[in-house]
């Protein structure tokens, strides 16, 4: 089931939308910012968009900036929604030991 963040007046009445959809667990992880039939997706662990088009400048500063804000919050749902696709990895690899020939001491 998506999440939708709620955004504050008056956008949602004007028609935006800021969503972690359904079936995006292949994709990096991301909310969408939506209006109408535009859409933007916003990178969860690098904070940039990840498309070019429609221009990010579109987006009201307003909006943007509830997204920013509420970061924590869609990490977590995106977490919750996709375990195999997490924004951090739960478990940090470890860095593999040099390995030592007979010959060196």
């Amino acid at each position: 089931m998506a999440f939708t963040l709620k955004l504050p007046a008056p956008w949602e009445s004007r028609g935006w939308r800021a969503k972690i959809r359904d079936r995006e667990r292949v994709e990096p992880p991301h909310v969408t910012i939506m209006h109408k039939a535009k859409a933007w997706r916003f990178g969860l662990r690098t904070q940039q968009f990840l498309d070019a088009e429609p221009d990010p400048r579109e987006i009201p500063d307003e909006v943007l900036e509830a997204t920013r804000a509420d970061l924590s919050l869609l990490r977590q749902a995106w977490d919750r929604m996709y375990p195999e696709n997490p924004i951090v990895s739960k478990t940090p690899k470890k860095p593999k030991a040099k390995r030592k020939h007979k010959w060196h001491k």
